[in-house]
């Protein structure tokens, strides 16, 4: 369980479980691992590779890496008014 400051200004956390701040993304490679595997019992499903947080207000994007408390990408919205 952990928390963090976004950088719009939202505390971030996930200490509530379920909770909307924690996303399990995994790659297409990982997922159709985890589909081959004889059944499919949630308990087996393994954590995906990266730890991603979504920032509620801003829809910012934190990227961790296992074991890793500083966020490795930070993905933000483009405006979209120039298109």
């Amino acid at each position: 369980m952990s928390r963090m400051s976004c950088k719009c200004g939202n505390v971030l956390s996930n200490s509530l479980i379920p909770n909307d701040i924690e996303l399990r993304v995994y790659t297409d490679k990982e997922w159709d691992a985890i589909l081959e595997a004889d059944t499919i019992e949630t308990w087996k499903i393994p954590l995906p590779k990266y730890d991603v947080w979504k920032c509620p207000a801003c829809e910012r994007l934190y990227f961790f890496e296992d074991g890793s408390e500083k966020a490795i990408k930070v993905y933000v919205l483009e405006d979209d008014t120039d298109t």
